[in-house]
């Protein structure tokens, strides 16, 4: 039986960095990471786009605004640090017609709220960064870049393992029991018992609380986000990034422009109701998690308020056209022509039983076990202060 302090389940890079961050507090202490892959940030973390959040539309106070001011500068100087892929670009977010005014406002005084470097600039100025950009008033945020978090993980990883730590591959829990004591964690591998267990586990995070007998206070919606990517000869129609005013109801920001840091331009995403929790493509269907997602309370609720706004979605994710005809609004050059096929990522949405989207991060805790239910984005942007928040607890607790 393997033996730790803390066990952490998820090698994304949540589970990471705080791996990571526990064994810089604590070098004599011991660390596992259980993956249930072959590798680290196999999902969430290796199919987002790459952005480098700056903070600018979270809620003052909320743990993503702190969170992400506090994360982005840490990743900024660990990428230096570590010879990451980054770059601090700057991006637009543009409105388009007068009725988004007053949201853009509200947006930047978010973002000065929350420390943001950023400023309202004309459409003079918004031709200036973004030639080809449509819009009639803008938000320049300086503050905001690219960065390849697949690389991040890699060398969270080597770091982990060069203090001590341990990262166990294709190791899914099965079973968790939490006592007085100690926490002890059944796989498909073997035992490990820890002092303490911290659950990273994302698109399955939910399912991990359930497991140690800890009722989630959301349930995981799998939402598949997909893209186009711009052909070569069409890249110039974007700089940096270039996002659209966002709908305030949804914690998504809305079709946008992405450069990513490797190269290319990436176009979306959209949000629609994946049929897998893994489900990376529209054929990949995994009964129990579509069941599980269509008879849930929270789910119906959503959907009877928000229906018509869902099958835009799904019209989007079905119709080159459509989709083309949203990024027509920010970019009115592009044609379909000049768009090819590119990824998608899923997103784990947490939904409370009321149908309400949960827009901040969540972080349950029980005696000895710490599950973070839901973080989506900005969360690669603000997991090195996650990471740290989360050992602050466990300190907590100890």
């Amino acid at each position: 039986m393997q033996q730790a302090d803390v066990i952490i389940v998820g090698g994304g890079i949540v589970g990471l960095a705080t791996a990571y961050r526990f064994l810089e507090s604590f070098p004599k202490r011991k660390v596992i990471v259980l993956e249930k892959e072959r590798h680290v940030a196999e999902h969430q973390t290796g199919h987002n786009s790459g952005v480098l959040h700056s903070g600018i539309y979270y809620k003052p106070g909320s743990l993503k605004a702190e969170n992400c001011r506090l994360g982005r500068a840490a990743m900024i100087a660990f990428c230096r640090e570590h010879g990451i892929d980054h770059e601090v670009c700057g991006k637009v977010i543009v409105a388009t017609r007068e009725d988004e005014l007053p949201a853009l406002e509200r947006i930047f005084e978010r973002g000065q709220a929350n420390g943001v470097a950023c400023e309202k600039i004309s459409r003079e100025r918004l031709l200036e960064l973004e030639p080809h950009c449509a819009g009639i008033q803008a938000i320049h945020v300086p503050e905001a870049g690219i960065v390849n978090y697949r690389q991040v993980c890699g060398r969270l990883a080597e770091l982990i393992q060069e203090a001590g730590g341990r990262i166990f591959f294709g190791t899914r829990v099965t079973k968790i029991a939490a006592d007085e004591k100690a926490v002890a964690v059944l796989t498909t591998q073997g035992e490990y018992l820890g002092g303490y267990l911290v659950n990273c586990a994302g698109l399955h995070c939910d399912r991990v609380s359930k497991l140690a007998g800890d009722a989630p206070r959301a349930k995981i919606i799998p939402f598949r986000g997909e893209y186009y990517e711009l052909l070569p000869d069409a890249e110039h129609f974007c700089r940096n990034l270039i996002y659209p005013v966002p709908d305030p109801r949804f914690p998504f920001l809305g079709v946008h422009f992405t450069r990513m840091v490797g190269g290319g331009v990436e176009c979306g995403p959209n949000a629609v109701l994946a049929f897998a929790r893994e489900g990376y493509r529209k054929s990949d269907i995994n009964p129990r998690d579509l069941f599980e997602s269509l008879t849930y309370g929270g789910f119906l609720r959503m959907a009877a308020k928000y229906w018509k706004t869902g099958l835009g979605e799904m019209w989007w994710s079905y119709s080159k056209q459509a989709f083309v005809k949203e990024l027509k609004r920010l970019v009115p050059e592009i044609e379909a022509r000049h768009l090819q096929p590119g990824g998608a990522g899923v997103r784990a949405q947490a939904v409370a039983p009321d149908g309400a989207l949960v827009d901040d991060f969540l972080i349950q805790e029980s005696h000895r076990v710490v599950h973070v239910q839901n973080a989506p984005s900005p969360a690669a942007t603000a997991s090195l202060n996650i990471g740290r928040l989360i050992c602050e607890r466990l300190v907590e607790h100890a």
